[in-house]
C-alpha cells in the first residue's frame, strides 16, 4: 500500500509528486488546501519516499496503485493533482478510471512524449558512495561537483535519510528509476476523450508545455483549461506557491 500523509477533512484531494520527489514536497500547499475544506492525501508513489519499492516502472501500474489506494481508504469522486511524472500518472489514472475522478489538475506536463533528460541527475546520485557518507553535508559536497544548482541538490537531499547510526540511504529506488529513465517521458494515447473537468498549469519559463501543446491538450481533454504562472519554471508550485494555490482554488470553486 502506498504511504501517504493525510491532512484535514472534506472531499478527497490526492497529490502526486514528480520524478525523484516525495509527499513532503507538497506539505505546505497541502496544508493550505486542508484548511480550505479538503481532505488532502500527499502520496509517496511506488519506488519513492516511504512507499514500497518494486523492480518495475510503468504508468499503468502506478495508476492502478492510485485506484487501489482509493479503494483501501474508501475514497470516491476525488480531486487528483499530479506534477511532472505525477501528472503522467494522473493522466493515465483518469483514462483508466474516469468515474473515480471528479476534477483533474496537471502541473507542467503535457500529453506528449518527452526525451530522456534525467541522466545527469541519476549519474550524480550514483556518484555518491553512501558507505562513505557521514552527513547530509558530505553528500551535498559530492553532488555539487556534478549538480551546480543549489535548489536541485536540496530537492534531492530531502530523500536522503539515516537508516541506522552512520548509514545513509535514498528513499527513492535509485537502481530501478535509473533504469526507467526512457519510460518516464513516454506518452500513451488517451482514448476516449476525457470528459473530466481538467486544469493544466504551466510555468511560463519552463518549456514543458508549449503554446502548440494546447492543441494536444484540447484533443485529449474535452473540458480543459490552461493557466500560465509567469516567471516560474518546472517547479512552479515551489517557486510561485501563492499563484499556484490561487489558480487551483479558482478552478475547484
Amino acid at each position: 500500500m502506498l504511504h501517504s500523509i493525510i491532512l484535514g477533512k472534506g472531499q478527497p484531494f490526492l497529490i502526486l509528486h514528480g520524478f525523484l520527489g516525495m509527499a513532503d514536497n507538497w506539505k505546505t500547499l497541502g496544508r493550505q488546501w486542508s484548511e480550505s475544506g479538503f481532505q488532502v492525501h500527499l502520496i509517496d508513489q511506488r519506488n519513492h519516499g516511504r512507499s514500497p519499492h518494486s523492480s518495475e516502472f510503468s504508468y499503468e501500474m502506478m495508476a492502478q496503485d492510485i485506484k487501489d489506494y482509493c479503494s483501501a481508504h474508501g475514497l470516491e469522486q476525488i480531486i487528483l493533482l499530479g506534477h511532472s511524472m505525477g501528472g503522467k500518472v494522473a493522466m493515465k489514472a483518469v483514462s483508466l478510471f474516469p468515474t473515480l475522478i471528479d476534477k483533474l489538475i496537471i502541473a507542467d506536463i503535457a500529453p506528449k512524449p518527452y526525451p530522456p533528460h534525467h541522466s545527469d541527475i541519476i549519474n550524480a546520485l550514483k556518484s555518491v558512495d553512501l558507505s562513505q557518507v557521514n552527513s547530509r553535508q558530505e553528500a551535498d559536497e559530492v553532488l555539487e561537483a556534478k549538480i551546480k544548482d543549489f535548489g536541485t541538490r536540496q530537492f534531492l537531499l530531502k530523500s536522503l535519510y539515516r537508516k541506522k547510526e552512520g548509514i545513509y540511504n535514498w528513499r527513492f529506488n535509485l537502481d530501478v528509476l535509473g533504469e526507467a529513465q526512457e519510460k518516464v517521458g513516454v506518452h500513451e494515447d488517451i482514448h476516449p476523450v476525457i470528459e473530466v473537468d481538467t486544469l493544466f498549469i504551466r510555468g511560463g519559463e519552463s518549456g514543458y508545455i508549449t503554446d502548440q501543446d494546447k492543441m494536444l491538450i484540447d484533443h485529449a481533454f474535452a473540458k480543459a483549461e490552461l493557466k500560465t504562472i509567469k516567471g516560474a519554471g518546472h517547479w512552479l508550485h515551489a517557486q510561485k506557491p501563492q499563484e499556484f494555490f490561487t489558480y487551483v482554488m479558482e478552478f475547484l470553486k
